[in-house]
């Protein structure tokens, strides 16, 4: 699969580059150091995965990935990032990007790469926490939170298990918390995805911060 990595300083984008292309799976397309150039190489060379900072000179991140998914809908970007910002992190959610990631180890980026390609939304826990801190409130102004119906059909069990996951537990940690087996919450994981028609446990822990 081919990456283009956008970062503002040249040795992230070398230090990442010999991360991914060490796999023997990946090849970097191109590299750039601000939006404005991301803008232009993905129209001249589409990537599989772009991979981008927020905070760059003239146009950010962000911005870039804005006008990207505009003409090209189905673009799979992810972002890398130094910034835990509730705002970004809210941004980039509804921009429908796919994923956030926090450069805190750089070695995550490749299973993060893998899983955008295999049609996965990927959000660190400390992103999902970041949401669930925010949750409520948008840039200071009450938000109007309405119970999705779909989440409505499922037990309190259910419930309990889908909150656990949003707050960014593993399977072992959501069995430990509820006095259940592993392979109960894996089922239990599998039965609620069923009932909300929602693809993955991210989405799944994104689509109940966002009501929640």
């Amino acid at each position: 699969m081919s990456v283009a990595i956008v970062d503002d300083d040249p040795i992230v984008c070398s230090s990442i580059g010999t991360i991914l292309t060490a796999t023997g799976t990946t090849t970097v397309l191109w590299t750039a150091h601000d939006g404005a150039a991301a803008v232009r190489e993905y129209a001249a060379h589409t990537p599989d995965v772009l991979l981008i900072d927020v905070q760059m000179p003239g146009m950010d991140g962000l911005d870039a990935a804005e006008r990207i998914l505009d003409g090209h809908p189905d673009a799979r970007i992810l972002i890398l990032t130094t910034f835990a910002d509730p705002d970004y992190i809210r941004r980039a959610v509804q921009l429908h990007t796919k994923g956030y990631l926090i450069k805190q180890d750089v070695a995550s980026v490749i299973p993060a790469v893998q899983a955008v390609m295999a049609g996965q939304v990927v959000l660190g826990a400390e992103v999902l926490g970041q949401i669930a801190a925010d949750g409520g409130h948008d840039g200071g102004r009450d938000m109007q939170v309405v119970e999705d119906e779909r989440f409505s059909r499922l037990t309190e069990r259910e419930r309990d298990v889908v909150a656990l996951v949003a707050e960014g537990c593993d399977n072992r940690q959501i069995a430990a918390e509820l006095h259940l087996s592993e392979g109960t919450v894996r089922n239990r994981i599998s039965d609620i995805l069923a009932k909300t028609n929602i693809a993955n446990r991210t989405k799944l822990a994104v689509e109940w911060l966002s009501c929640h």
